[in-house]
């Protein structure tokens, strides 16, 4: 039987915070909008209508699956996001100790499961913080197949490194077709890899000569978009001898958990930042073309693969 992600110590943490601090209204609203379902029919056989509602939601959550667990930290992510503003805002008159108090207690408790809470996120302690950004991305944005690449990534890493080093690979891909999909941008079948990042930083105005030399720094901002071109070619040309796209001879030994680990990092902080150079083009009043298609369309791209 697999291993719970999330323990029982910290359920009930979490639970006791909320039934202490929280009402029924705004316990529902934490895990419905975790998309946590409720089992109506579960009865706890508990007097507390907080702690039984609690407990009608965890029900439903099997703690051993990553997609659960990662629906649970959700859930977390936002209690600890409010506890720690409401630290933050509070008036010099008010007592916050008790706060404060109850926020080490759930870090405390969340660092025994080997997560961490920082910035707003709850990370696994060892995972690659860029992997957990594309879930949050994948998950808000409604992209299963994203999201399939990366619990792929993130389960291979260890138990099988060309595994991981191919899906990093594809990633990309997956990443800079959804992208130019949703800019309604034809793609050409016969692009590679290297192509396909070309194409989607010429379309996020992303190469060296879209940074103005007035600009402050500009040279070392150039030679930083100059090296994504290379952070792709090695991910390709790491793949080709290593990764699960190719054959190989039965006496082939292939690389170790940290080389995979640094192909998965490099290619999820490139997927990273061309999604949220996308992302601020449109917060700044870029839209592109046809904006209003962007979700179907990228949808699309990545349900083709």
């Amino acid at each position: 039987m697999s291993e719970p992600i999330i323990s029982k110590k910290t359920l009930y943490e979490f639970r006791e915070y909320l039934v202490a601090y929280s009402t029924v209204r705004a316990i529902e609203i934490f895990f419905d909008s975790a998309d946590i379902l409720f089992d109506d029919t579960y009865e706890p056989n508990d007097p507390s209508a907080r702690r039984t509602a609690i407990e009608k939601y965890y029900h439903t959550i099997d703690t051993t699956k990553s997609e659960d667990a990662r629906k649970l930290l959700c859930v977390f992510e936002e209690i600890l996001s409010q506890l720690e503003l409401r630290i933050k805002d509070a008036s010099p008159y008010m007592h916050t100790d008790t706060d404060r108090k109850a926020l080490d207690r759930l870090n405390l408790r969340l660092r025994h499961d080997g997560f961490v809470y920082k910035e707003g996120k709850i990370v696994s302690l060892g995972q690659v913080p860029s992997l957990t950004h594309l879930e949050s991305i994948a998950v808000t944005a409604d992209f299963p197949y994203l999201l399939r690449q990366l619990e792929r990534i993130e389960s291979s890493i260890d138990s099988d490194p060309w595994l991981a080093i191919g899906t990093a690979k594809e990633l990309v891909e997956t990443i800079c077709k959804s992208i130019l999909t949703g800019l309604n941008k034809p793609l050409n079948p016969g692009w590679d890899l290297m192509d396909l990042c070309k194409e989607t930083r010429k379309e996020l105005k992303l190469t060296p000569d879209d940074i103005p030399n007035t600009n402050k720094a500009a040279d070392t901002i150039k030679r930083l978009l100059n090296n994504l071109a290379t952070i792709v070619q090695g991910l390709a040309e790491l793949r080709n001898p290593y990764g699960t796209g190719h054959g190989h001879e039965g006496r082939a030994r292939g690389l170790k958990p940290r080389h995979a680990r640094l192909a998965a990092g490099a290619a999820s902080t490139l997927a990273l930042f061309l999604l949220e150079s996308h992302r601020d083009a449109k917060t700044k009043g870029e839209p592109p073309p046809d904006a209003s298609d962007h979700k179907h369309n990228s949808q699309s791209a990545l349900e083709n693969q």
